[in-house]
């Protein structure tokens, strides 16, 4: 494929006839006449050797190859729109500009919440939309990576990318405040024979597999996408739930329940902001990657 030869171009309009399905409302999206629209389209058709939109009664659905490109068009759209975007200065006191970063719920209520307020001072025009890190982060971290501004994460999940470290944190159990049979700290015991309710995605294996080395095997009676709902879920319960510490200290005092500490030396966490290598040496990611180290220092300091 020779690139030099494409109209980049044709990447525009591509995901607007694939998203809007409509010559027409495509080409309003993206300001073009329906003429030309269409001209776009039969550009791509023939570059694809297909269809991609095919005429289904009185409207279009994708074809096969049209589904498959509806999600890596958006992809490359993003890629393009974040590289034509890098900038040799920034400003933050000056700039105007959106930042997307993806996090579970635990980071953005222990970190990101106070990355915000330090941004909303030093950076009024600056804002942060923070995005639930999907499950496939694991088997496709490089193109959720160069298609994002960061992901918050813990170390021991995803390898070979660049990242700054944030703050540490630990694991810690939480019990119903009037547990019937937990005292001030749990036994292994407790652990295979009270029901659990888990977190459900698949990066908080490193305290899972901790457990399975140490023969426990949770007895999972719930689980959520959730760590915020965790506390919930056990108060009233006989259940037990592993979360991080400094979550836990937070969520303890709104929801009947209290914190044990394990019945084993948890492996710690260490939460860190990851990136793709393209955008290494752009002004505005060095200022957002430096303002939050400075951020987690300050939670580091303050534990």
């Amino acid at each position: 494929m020779n690139l030099a030869r494409l109209d980049l171009n044709l990447v525009v309009a591509l995901r607007a006839l694939l998203e809007e399905r409509n010559v027409t409302r495509a080409g309003q999206r993206v300001g073009l006449s329906q003429p030309a629209m269409s001209a776009a389209l039969a550009r791509l058709r023939r570059h694809f050797d297909d269809d991609l939109l095919a005429r289904v009664g009185g409207h279009y659905e994708l074809t096969a190859l049209g589904q498959m490109l509806l999600d890596r068009t958006a992809t490359a759209y993003d890629v393009l729109e974040r590289l034509f975007a890098s900038q040799a200065d920034f400003d933050p006191a000056k700039e105007n500009r959106e930042f997307k970063l993806l996090a579970s719920d635990y980071a953005v209520a222990v970190f990101g919440t106070e990355l915000a307020r330090v941004v909303h001072e030093e950076a009024p025009g600056i804002r942060l939309r923070f995005t639930h890190t999907p499950t496939t982060v694991v088997d496709d971290t490089a193109t959720l990576l160069s298609a994002t501004d960061g992901l918050l994460m813990p170390h021991g999940v995803i390898s070979d990318f660049p990242a700054t470290d944030l703050f540490d944190d630990r694991w810690v159990f939480l019990v119903a405040r009037d547990h019937p049979s937990v005292d001030d700290r749990l036994t292994r015991k407790d652990l295979e024979r009270l029901p659990w309710v888990t977190y459900q995605r698949t990066y908080d294996a490193p305290a899972v597999r901790q457990l399975g080395m140490l023969g426990v095997e949770p007895r999972v009676e719930v689980s959520v996408d959730s760590f915020q709902l965790l506390p919930l879920l056990v108060a009233g319960t006989r259940r037990v739930a592993l979360v991080q510490s400094r979550l836990a200290r937070l969520l303890a005092p709104i929801a009947a329940v209290r914190v044990v500490e394990p019945p084993y030396e948890a492996v710690p966490l260490r939460e860190a902001l990851w990136w793709h290598p393209v955008h290494t040496h752009d002004a505005a990611h060095i200022w957002l990657r430096e303002t939050a180290a400075r951020v987690g220092a300050r939670l580091q300091s303050e534990s």
